[in-house]
This record gives structure tokens, sequence and C-alpha cells, in this order.
């Protein structure tokens, strides 16, 4: 079945029939997204190295918590509105 036959049948559908369709089209894309994420960032993948990075920068110390960072940037966004 091509494409265009499959947009022919999708426009026949009833709308809750739709958004269950759209629903799961939804879901199918979320869970590629996952997959291509955990490929990406795993030993050997292309983000590898940022993961590695970002784990030497924890046990180093190197690093604040994100709340802190947070409260950084809105002071300086305040200060920048000034």
């Amino acid at each position: 079945m091509t494409v265009e036959a499959l947009k022919e049948e999708i426009t026949n559908l009833s709308e809750p029939e739709r958004k269950h369709l759209a629903d799961w089209l939804e879901e199918m894309e979320e869970q590629a997204w996952d997959r291509e994420m955990e490929r990406d960032f795993s030993d050997g993948g292309p983000a590898g190295f940022l993961l590695a990075e970002v784990q030497a920068d924890i046990a180093a110390s190197r690093t604040e918590p994100l709340s802190e960072a947070i409260a950084e940037l809105k002071a300086k966004n305040q200060q920048d509105q000034r």
C-alpha cells in the first residue's frame, strides 16, 4: 500500500478513529526517539563522549545543582532587563 493510498483511507476514518491513529503514531515516534537517544549516548555512540564528560565532571565535583544554575540564570536575566 502506498502513502497516498494510506492518506486516502485515513480521510475516511471517523474523528475518534483518526484520534486513535494519531495517538498511536505519536507513541511510535516517541519510542523511536527514545531508541535513537539510547543508541547515540551508548558506549561507542556518536554522543557517548558527551555522557563520559558529564560523568567525569560529576565525579570530579565540577557541577552545581540545577536549582543553583537556574537561580543564577534568573538573577542574570533580571540584571540584563534593567
